[in-house]
């Protein structure tokens, strides 16, 4: 949330460099138009008026993927902790931001704040993949997926408030790669042994080596560090295929975060992420070809090829409520509905729930002696 300074700050705050498409009037009222999850386009929010969002002749229809290798700006950005103190270029209001946002609403006129981000070398976002779902369907979902948590108290969920999100865009970075990889392990194949009266199960060792060519698309990293990417873990998947060429209409209206994580230290990342993946699909390939019943002892060397990379903006909307003195963070994925979050759990129902399993598994055990 932006903080106000007084009129004296008009003199020293720097002038904004809002974006023209961001701050577009509506033609029929003169009131700020947002950006529309329902149509895709402009709306204005006071007559209902709607624009279609129109791309350049040469602009893509999608992000590009870009060349990792020729790449110059990978380094992160640690200065998301500075502030910057902006001035709207509608009305002169002056007021302070984050310096890792791109785009805020001035709280004075409701300009849609769309910022140019010429007070620091990053790289520009070349994807977006819109809202599809409003603020209320996101608070409609909410409400369902609270309902269902049965341990959540009920206080609990009369205090979480479904018109209380607010959207935000957040900067992720996605990789394509060519992978070939070299392994070595140990299959196992079970049988069965007999001594006695007994019969044991016991597991033949065989070592096995092999080659696997493995091409990664869209490997999602989170480029900020703002928020908690657990919950985050909870709304993917995203359909990164569907994104649209960036354009700043598409931010109008919502709050926007510039990377706080490089591309060099993110790709690092994707890299981790891209080895449990390849070796859950090696693991998957040894116990298929020889009719394995396990696998250990699985060793890797992979290469990567081909490298490429987008800079996307993600939809996501946020919300919290406080319980019993306790902050509770809601997420819902923009795009497809989804929501992830921790809700409060009542020790009173849990032990209710254990009392009547225990009492079903006393019964059946009666019933069947």
């Amino acid at each position: 949330m932006a903080e106000l300074t007084n009129v004296d700050d008009l003199l020293t705050a720097e002038k904004t460099s809002t974006l023209k498409e961001t701050d577009r009037k509506c033609p029929a009222c003169g009131g700020t138009m947002d950006f529309d999850p329902a149509t895709g386009g402009l709306h204005c929010p006071f007559c209902d008026y709607t624009e279609e969002i129109k791309k350049g002749e040469e602009q893509p229809e999608r992000a590009q993927e870009l060349d990792f290798a020729s790449a110059e700006l990978t380094g992160n950005c640690d200065w998301g902790v500075a502030q910057k103190t902006v001035t709207c270029k509608m009305c002169g209001a002056t007021s302070v931001y984050d310096a890792l946002e791109v785009a805020n609403e001035c709280p004075y006129c409701g300009s849609n704040q769309v910022m140019e981000a010429n007070d620091v070398s990053t790289l520009a976002p070349n994807g977006v993949i819109p809202f599809r779902i409003t603020a209320q369907q996101a608070g409609a979902n909410f409400t369902n997926w609270l309902k269902h948590k049965w341990f959540c108290p009920r206080e609990a969920k009369q205090s979480a408030q479904a018109d209380k999100f607010q959207g935000i865009y957040l900067p992720y970075w996605t990789f394509d790669a060519d992978t070939d990889t070299t392994y070595t392990a140990q299959y196992g194949i079970n049988r069965k042994e007999k001594h006695g009266d007994q019969e044991r199960i016991v597991t033949d060792w065989h070592n096995t080596s092999g080659r696997f060519q493995h091409f990664i698309d869209d490997e999602l990293v989170l480029a900020s560090d703002h928020h908690d990417s657990s919950i985050l873990n909870m709304i993917e998947p995203f359909d990164t295929a569907d994104n649209k060429a960036y354009k700043p209409e598409y931010l109008a209206g919502y709050a926007a975060e510039r990377y706080s994580l490089g591309l060099k230290d993110a790709w690092e990342k994707a890299k981790n992420f891209i080895k449990n993946r390849l070796s859950s699909l090696i693991e998957s390939k040894i116990r298929s070809e020889h009719r394995a019943d396990s696998v250990r002892n699985l060793s890797m060397r992979t290469s990567y090829a081909n490298i490429t990379y987008k800079y996307l903006m993600l939809p996501i909307y946020i919300s919290s409520f406080t319980y019993k003195g306790k902050i509770y963070q809601f997420m819902v994925n923009g795009q497809s509905g989804k929501v992830g979050g921790r809700s409060p759990i009542s020790a009173l129902r849990v032990l209710l729930a254990i009392l009547i399993a225990l009492a079903i598994f006393i019964l059946l055990y009666y019933l069947m002696s």
